[in-house]
């Protein structure tokens, strides 16, 4: 069994190019590449010649003949159109007549449209084929993205349509050559599933499609843009707080250090103090024992009775912030002995 899409495939549909509409309709009649511009062009010029000797006939010196030779070909132009008798001396090389659709002569023979094998149409130097393949009706009109199938029963009112809009039909009478389209889908009727758009439709649509999707990018890449914006605005506003928390845990840091400092510096003071009391009572080994025990006490010293020292500091600091600051005793005391070790000695000194 036939693919249908292959089947489809198999069809020659030559598209648009330039305004060569007229070679594409004889190459769509005839399923293949036929004809080119320059073989169009040269029946043109036939056709211009055979027109040319027959003014020629009615003298050369007439002002019909020199009006005739400053006009411009009625066979063809630079475009690339090409006249109904271009057309029609091309398809008499493959013994093929064309035949006005709406003539007195065409409507007497009342021919069903559908048992016709092919028709061109032609409006305003526009032409293009319908043509039956196999036992279906295809539009061949290169200005479609491909071939249009068309049902028996829309057959005739396509026709009339086009007539109403001012088509000229022309009848393809004659034995069109063999294709391969016509071969294969003689064995099976196809479906098509979606028509073909005009080709300025298509590209149309493509050019749409290709802006709303360059429209969704840059609008994909605001919102990523935006998205990395609140990002880094996060991350602003975390790396801030973690700043305010160093700094906070630095100023604790440092308190602490300061507390712990001037604690160990009272300690030393009173200690110093004591040992300086030792000194003048029991001398220097009462004096070096008592601080070897305070340092070790100093060592033993408990979370407890480090937390009750600080709070002694704190307490001395407050009460010491209204008043100036007094000596300690020691000193007094150390001052007082001194003095009177000295008397001892005067008095000894005046016996001697």
């Amino acid at each position: 069994m036939f693919d249908r899409k292959l089947n489809m495939d198999s069809i020659f549909h030559e598209k648009q190019e330039g305004s060569l509409c007229a070679q594409h309709c004889l190459n769509n009649l005839l399923q293949g590449e036929y004809f080119t511009p320059v073989d169009l062009s040269s029946i043109a010029h036939q056709l211009d010649e055979e027109e040319r000797m027959r003014m020629a006939e009615g003298g050369m010196a007439s002002e019909e003949y020199r009006t005739f030779l400053q006009q411009p070909s009625g066979n063809m132009d630079d475009s690339g159109f090409f006249s109904i008798q271009v057309i029609s001396n091309a398809l008499r090389v493959w013994g093929l007549e064309i035949i006005l659709f709406n003539s007195r002569e065409y409507q007497s023979l009342m021919v069903n449209p559908i048992n016709e094998k092919a028709f061109i149409c032609n409006y305003k130097e526009h032409w293009f084929t319908i043509r039956k393949l196999g036992q279906q009706w295809f539009n061949l009109n290169s200005l479609l993205t491909g071939p249009e199938l068309i049902s028996d029963t829309y057959l005739a009112l396509f026709l009339a349509q086009l007539q109403q809009e001012g088509y000229s039909i022309f009848v393809i009478r004659g034995n069109l050559p063999e294709c391969e389209a016509e071969q294969i889908l003689g064995f099976m009727r196809v479906h098509q599933q979606q028509r073909p758009r005009l080709i300025g439709e298509e590209e149309a649509q493509t050019s749409a499609g290709r802006s709303a999707a360059l429209a969704q990018m840059e609008m994909g890449v605001g919102a990523e843009d935006d998205v990395v914006d609140e990002d880094d605005e996060q991350l602003k506003r975390a790396l801030a707080l973690s700043r305010q928390d160093i700094d906070v845990e630095d100023e604790e840091a440092d308190l602490r250090r300061a507390i712990q400092l001037s604690m160990q510096g009272a300690v030393m003071s009173s200690e110093s103090s004591d040992c300086e009391k030792g000194n003048v009572k029991s001398g220097s080994q009462v004096a070096g024992s008592t601080c070897e025990q305070k340092e070790v006490k100093k060592e033993t010293l408990t979370a407890e009775e480090l937390r009750k020292r600080r709070q002694a500091y704190f307490d001395r600091q407050q009460q010491a912030q209204p008043d100036i600051p007094k000596q300690p005793d020691t000193e007094s005391t150390c001052g007082s002995g001194s003095q009177n070790t000295g008397l001892e000695d005067q008095q000894q000194k005046r016996s001697q």
